[in-house]
């Protein structure tokens, strides 16, 4: 990148709508922080570079949604879960495209720019979900 951006979550939906997915990486000791922050967790630096963050993962947990908020009910039941990146880095997110039936802790997941279906506009932000 020709200039440097900002350690916001702002700048990290940004990246998001443009299908990257980034961390902010404290250059003091190392850490990696998804979503971005503007202070180390672990050493207090202050000082951050952006990392790509490969989108591919293993499913660690999960739970099938029943009864969902207004904005999500035209999903029920779907299902949520975290995944745990190769960079070691855990997040949420919907996962789609499979038989829920199917879903097993460690299979990998892949995450998704964009096809991620709802008909709801709230959030405003990028979304992604996960698929197998």
């Amino acid at each position: 990148m020709s200039t440097i951006e900002p350690f916001t979550i702002e700048q990290f939906y940004k990246f998001l709508s443009q299908q990257k997915l980034m961390a902010g990486q404290c250059k003091k000791c190392g850490k990696i922080h998804l979503p971005p922050r503007p202070l180390c967790d672990n050493c207090l630096g202050q000082d951050f570079k952006w990392v790509t963050i490969s989108g591919k993962g293993k499913l660690l947990t999960y739970t099938i949604i029943h009864v969902a908020p207004q904005q999500f009910q035209e999903l029920t039941p779907y299902a949520v879960g975290i995944v745990e990146f190769e960079s070691g880095l855990k997040i949420p997110g919907i996962i789609q495209g499979m038989n829920q039936e199917r879903l097993k802790i460690g299979m990998e997941l892949t995450l998704d720019f964009g096809t991620c279906s709802t008909s709801s506009q709230w959030p405003q932000w990028t979304r992604y979900c996960f698929k197998p």
